[in-house]
């Protein structure tokens, strides 16, 4: 797309949509713009089913007149085609497989409801299997920076429809990638939720277990308001969770992010991704915050896991009796790693368990120790005629920073950084526990704005202001809470703060009266605080947070004995209610009080493990 048709009609971030909507344009004109710049793009490949004008206008006059109370309100999308639209038919880019769908996947609704517009079905690498875009029987979709690239997949069409501004966000889905990698080769934002905050029904699964819905969008403010719409809990899919879609706005001032050791960065020989990723990290110390390098080898043989075994059987499982049937509808990729699932035995399968298992094990502490990690999105760039010479190597290589995400059940969002000094697009992909959504697209999108970065390939600039959702008026009175161990940020049980729309204060210490232990025998490990006579203590390094009244009370009903919540005395004289411990607890406990706080205790023990 050239940037004099880029100006000619709005930019399609929701802010600027809005804003044109609220003056008096119309529905209408935004439709005749999707297909203005599907004639522009030329590219036959990112749809498989593209109903006609009259059929999107028709149902776009369903929306009435604007109503800004719909946060979606005529907002075009599109959707990956192994996700249900009702009246459109569903193929997983595999034509004898296709089948018209009476009702729309649940995701797919609840963005109706919100006043989105469905535009039309995207290609894919069939089944979902793959993170190249490049396994389907159509037109291969085109990478919107350089056509001769691979545009990434398996949501290959959902990526380049949003890149070229096509669409304002688009659905795909994510089981060991396809929500990230397109994002991170077509300049986008690829939202990644944790597992089963997105329902989904209607989905045909690659490996249920693992399976997200993913967004695409131009900006992380967009791909945020897409999530707080279809984050919800659905009672028809057995793997849904709660997954409030609370945390997005605030960060600490500082975070300890965590990087791979540089003896475990693979490029696979591309040094413009090598430098673009340092280039990365140089603007997050910029923005303040404090990196640490991990030993990635165990998160890399986690990622090995995916392709062996259980999750081979699983997508082999979800459509066994179509394979076994019609195996020669299958692209020749697919059906060689589908077949190779045929001679995998239930042993092979609790084998791949048994390993996950004990690897979550390993690396729990390991992911305990920061807030949050940075990894490239994709390791390099692929051209179409790479894969066509290493249709398999090439896939695995691709998956290097992302195959492990869903098996350790981790959340995670891709943002565009900046532009490498080839002229091809840099991305990173931050990651952290399930249910710190908000916690890493906050950060996304500080990382955005600070890279100054024109949206997808369409040349439209980042919206110099964001247009919020309507305020509400919070009567619930906040309450304080200082946290000590296993709930500060980036630790196993920070989610029960998160999920409860706890909002992160500041770091805080305590007054010099009290000692630090760490519990014997907890999971996950935990320190018990106890306050003690003037002078015989230490300063403990704390969280302060904030919780409504009634979160508050939910939080500390849960708490188990013999932890407790008292009254926490802070180095600045003011005082919270915060983590105590019985004297009880101390049995067996080792005095850390000298660490002068959890984090560092933590990152000592790891250090000497490692």
């Amino acid at each position: 797309m050239t940037k004099d048709f880029a100006e000619e009609t709005p930019a399609f971030d929701i802010a600027s949509l809005h804003a044109f909507y609220a003056k008096g344009g119309s529905v209408a004109e935004i439709i005749g713009a999707v297909f203005a710049r599907i004639a522009a793009v030329g590219d036959p490949g990112i749809f498989i089913h593209l109903p006609s004008r009259d059929a999107i206008l028709e149902q776009a006059g369903k929306l009435g007149s604007f109503d800004p109370q719909k946060p979606l309100w005529g907002i075009p999308f599109a959707v990956k085609d192994n996700i249900d639209v009702a009246g459109m038919p569903t193929t997983a880019a595999c034509p004898d497989y296709t089948y018209m769908p009476q009702e729309d996947a649940t995701v797919v609704r609840l963005l109706r409801d919100a006043g989105a517009i469905v535009i039309g079905k995207t290609n894919l690498d069939q089944f979902a299997t793959g993170l190249v875009g490049v396994r389907s029987p159509y037109p291969v979709p085109k990478n919107a920076m350089d056509p001769t690239l691979v545009p990434g997949g398996s949501s290959s069409g959902s990526a380049a429809a949003t890149a070229q501004g096509i669409v304002s966000f688009a659905l795909g889905t994510d089981t060991a990638g396809s929500g990230r990698i397109p994002a991170g080769l077509n300049n986008i934002v690829g939202l990644k939720p944790s597992v089963g905050a997105l329902s989904t029904t209607g989905v045909i699964p690659a490996c249920l277990t693992l399976d997200c819905v993913s967004i695409f969008a131009l900006t992380v403010d967009d791909a945020w308001r897409v999530f707080s719409v279809v984050a919800k809990p659905d009672e028809s899919d057995a793997y849904s969770k709660t997954v409030p879609a609370t945390g997005f706005g605030s960060l600490p001032a500082v975070l300890t992010i965590g990087v791979p050791a540089k003896a475990d960065l693979r490029f696979y020989g591309d040094a413009a991704m090598e430098a673009a990723y340092a280039d990365a990290l140089s603007l997050l110390t910029k923005l303040g915050h404090r990196l640490v390098e991990i030993p990635f080898a165990d998160f890399y043989k986690t990622a090995d896991l995916l392709y062996e075994g259980a999750w081979v059987a699983e997508r082999y499982a979800a459509v066994q009796d179509f394979f076994d049937s019609k195996e020669e509808s299958f692209h020749p990729v697919t059906r060689k790693i589908y077949g190779g699932a045929k001679s995998l035995s239930a042993a092979d399968a609790f084998k791949g368990l048994y390993a996950l298992q004990a690897l979550k094990k390993t690396l729990e502490p390991v992911i305990a120790l920061v807030d949050l990690f940075c990894v490239p999105t994709a390791p390099r760039h692929y051209t179409v005629a790479d894969l066509e010479a290493e249709p398999i190597r090439e896939n695995s290589r691709l998956g290097t920073y992302t195959n492990f995400v869903n098996l350790l059940d981790m959340c995670g969002i891709a943002v565009p950084t900046g532009t490498r000094s080839d002229g091809l697009p840099a991305s990173v992909t931050l990651l952290a526990t399930a249910g710190r959504d908000g916690f890493v697209a906050t950060l996304a999108r500080d990382l955005h704005r600070a890279s100054g970065l024109t949206l997808g390939a369409t040349g439209w600039p980042q919206p110099e202001k964001i247009t919020a959702s309507p305020a509400t008026v919070d009567t619930d009175p906040m309450i304080e809470l200082v946290v000590v161990g296993a709930h500060l940020s980036g630790m196993p049980l920070n989610h029960q703060l998160t999920s409860l729309d706890g909002r992160f204060s500041r770091v805080a210490r305590t007054s010099s009266d009290y000692r630090l232990y760490a519990l014997a025998g907890t999971v996950p490990p935990k320190p018990g605080m106890l306050r003690v006579e003037q002078g015989e203590g230490g300063e403990i390094e704390v969280e302060v947070w904030t919780l409504s009244a009634a979160a508050f009370g939910t939080f500390v009903a849960a708490i188990p004995a013999p932890l407790g919540i008292g009254t926490v005395m802070l180095s600045d004289g003011t005082s919270a209610k915060g983590f105590l411990a019985e004297p009880v607890a101390l049995q067996g406990a080792e005095d850390i009080t000298s660490h002068g706080g959890w984090r560092h205790f933590v990152n000592q023990r790891s250090q000497k493990a490692s």
